[in-house]
């Protein structure tokens, strides 16, 4: 290999992605390919010494400032960190700290903060006098742009500090995007047929850069502080300290930062944060490890582009490039008919990802994908991942338009998309997908919960047409299950005993189960409580139905429709027959102590699965909202509950800890907490 071309090839590579992402916001790879190359060109500067020039991507942190901001020189360097991605890349990075000190030193008189490394944009603020005086970005390390007026605008900043007898600190941090507001902001622009943003950091960053503040002003934008320009502004020793006194003066810091003993205990910390980070508000992309002593800091000093103190360990990428092969159509049990991207194989969080969904027509016709397009895709936690865009400048014209059926691809019934619906369905009753979409649904842990009877054991009965509809479910019989391939006697008799035991359920459970549109848990559980029989509801009126409080014409006319079907009928006889029998649903009793009270759940519960939570609920007479709103009296808040408590809060919601929706369960009474 001709390592000098190489490392040409890759400066001009990485220049110019960096111009995309840190000015641009408009990135073409993803940042786990983006550090695959700067890896590629670190390793290689390494080995030869005598090719590293100043301008090498390797010598700077960041993009060059824009020029339709004024520029900011920074008195004290911005700098990057450098990664690491694994333990053994947490431990080197300590056996490098010990050499540079000294050999008497060892890893007993280290210790480090663990700190989020959130997914945003990298700003400073200069405060005098304890007043904000200006705000500017990272830029390029050396400089930044002016951007005081839009950082102004973020609530969590605040304008001047506790503190105002500070003569000048230069603090730190990041501003970056909730999930859910990138989640709205998106929509906004797919409607106004504007680029969507790829990463709350894109957003984030696309947002400070607005000539206009008001636009900033309306981006949901956050801030936290992680540091000073120079520690010796402060009477801290340690950036524990530090943390702290940042917060003490009413800056926001991350309650996630954690002091580790050891970088063992650093180690440990990472894959907390790993599990954890699904579960956030906002997207963090790895954590931060910082030598903890300020003194051991000062004498490790930087390097080029970034201090040897710290490091950037990262999770695996969430996001990356790869190709749209084909496109598939699904039919769900509502008739739904659902896009599904065919990719070319690819990591993506550590999962080979080789499927994503496109949700419907209006979705990928927005986003104008094609088949054959280099696409972004990305994936969270246990969510499916889609394609956020596709990546246009890498078209060549061999791009094919994706084209929505007009009949169904499983029985060929012609297809309807209703007027002010984004979905297309197939409209027939009979259709195979349908029913075996339904099924699955009916014995899934949504449904009945029928242990044996997953995904693929439904499949594989509708297939052998043993089960094509529910109540041939309750009429298997040992014979026919034990010498199917993958069952014996033991496994036949268990799936029998559990489809015995599944024949008395829960007036609610069962409408659930069922399927019906517009029918979920919340609206099953108004049904259970408003009729005292399943006959008693499929006999009840239009009217009736409209009168139930949370139950819209929508949903009315679906059970309405339902219940009101010859076939659907015939399905309840033969289910009576089997001996299947709802049990009576248990109506609101006034002396209940729930009784009138509304119920939404938030954030995390540690003693309490949600499942177990609202049957609490609904046996002590409450109801459950699924969303914040006037009529929702109660919202208990969990570990890290998110924009659901704010909102709460705004409109002066009793807000419960679990503890206290425990007491008042167990008590009979309520404990108001604001």
């Amino acid at each position: 290999m001709d390592v000098e071309k190489r490392i040409r090839e890759l400066r001009l590579l990485l220049e110019e992605h960096a111009h995309r992402y840190y000015v641009l916001d408009d990135p073409l790879i993803s940042d786990g390919e983006y550090d695959r190359f700067f890896n590629e060109l670190l390793r290689l500067e390494e080995e030869h010494p005598e090719l590293v020039t100043p301008d090498s991507p390797s010598q700077r942190p960041g993009g060059v400032p824009l020029d339709k901001f004024e520029q900011v020189v920074h008195r004290l360097p911005m700098l990057s960190l450098e990664n690491a991605f694994s333990a053994d890349d947490l431990r080197a990075f300590e056996d490098r700290l010990l050499r540079f000190l000294n050999q008497d030193m060892t890893s007993a008189s280290l210790s480090y903060m663990a700190e989020p490394k959130v997914d945003g944009l990298a700003v400073e603020l200069i405060y005098e006098q304890g007043s904000l005086l200006q705000g500017s970005t990272r830029g390029d390390g050396s400089k930044g742009e002016d951007i005081t007026a839009q950082l102004k605008t973020i609530s969590s900043i605040p304008l001047r500090l506790k503190d105002p007898s500070l003569p000048r600190i230069e603090v730190r941090g990041e501003v970056f995007m909730d999930r859910q507001a990138l989640t709205e902001l998106n929509q906004e622009r797919l409607l106004t047929g504007e680029p969507l943003f790829a990463n709350p950091r894109n957003a984030a960053a696309g947002s400070l850069r607005q000539l206009d503040p008001a636009i900033t002003a309306k981006r949901s934008l956050r801030f936290l502080a992680y540091g000073i320009a120079d520690s010796s502004q402060t009477p801290c020793s340690s950036q524990e300290e530090l943390l702290s006194w940042l917060g003490a003066l009413g800056l926001p810091v991350s309650e996630l930062a954690h002091p580790c003993a050891s970088i063992s205990d650093a180690i440990d910390r990472f894959a907390q944060l790993a599990a954890l980070r699904h579960s956030l508000a906002y997207e963090i992309d790895g954590m931060v490890v910082k030598v903890n002593a300020f003194h051991l800091q000062q004498r490790l000093g930087n390097k080029a582009r970034a201090p040897r103190w710290a490091i950037a360990c990262k999770f695996p990428a969430t996001q990356t490039t790869t190709r749209l092969v084909a496109v598939e159509f699904q039919v769900g049990r509502t008739g739904a008919v659902t896009p599904v991207a065919l990719l070319a194989p690819v990591e993506v969080g550590g999962v080979t990802v080789s499927r994503a969904t496109l949700h419907n027509r209006d979705e990928f016709e927005r986003k104008d994908l094609r088949i054959g397009d280099t696409v972004l895709v990305q994936r969270a936690g246990d969510v499916i991942p889609e394609v956020v865009k596709a990546i246009v400048e890498k078209r060549d014209g061999r791009e094919q338009p994706i084209i929505m059926p007009t009949h169904c691809p499983v029985c060929s019934h012609a297809l309807l998309k209703a007027e002010g619906e984004a979905v297309t369905r197939c409209v027939n009753p009979h259709c195979p997908a349908q029913r075996l979409r339904s099924l699955i649904h009916f014995c899934s842990k949504a449904g009945l919960d029928i242990e044996g009877l997953g995904k693929k054991s439904m499949e594989q009965l509708f297939n052998l047409k043993l089960v094509e509809d529910i109540p041939d479910i309750f009429a298997l019989r040992h014979e026919q299950l034990a010498g199917l391939e993958g069952w014996g006697d033991k496994s036949a008799d268990n799936v029998l005993a559990a489809i015995e035991a599944a024949k008395q359920p829960p007036l609610g459970k069962f409408l659930t189960a069922l399927g019906i549109r517009f029918v979920g848990e919340v609206t099953a559980s108004l049904l259970e409580q408003t009729f005292p029989t399943l006959e008693h509801l499929m006999v009840t009126s239009m009217e009736t139905l409209l009168e139930i409080e949370g139950i819209g014409e929508q949903a009315a006319s679906s059970i309405f429709d339902y219940f009101n079907d010859s076939s659907v009928r015939e399905m309840f006889v033969r289910l009576q027959e089997a001996g299947v029998a709802a049990k009576a649903g248990q109506q609101l009793q006034g002396n209940q102590p729930l009784s009138g009270l509304v119920f939404l759940f938030t954030g995390t519960l540690t003693t309490l699965s949600r499942t177990e939570a609202k049957k609490l609920i609904k046996d002590n007479g409450g109801q459950i909202a699924t969303t914040v709103t006037q009529k929702m009296t109660h919202l208990v808040a969990g570990e890290k509950a998110g924009s659901k408590l704010k909102k709460a809060k705004e409109l002066g919601k009793i807000i419960l800890t679990e503890n206290e929706f425990l007491q008042m369960i167990h008590h009979g009474s309520l404990t108001e907490t604001e």
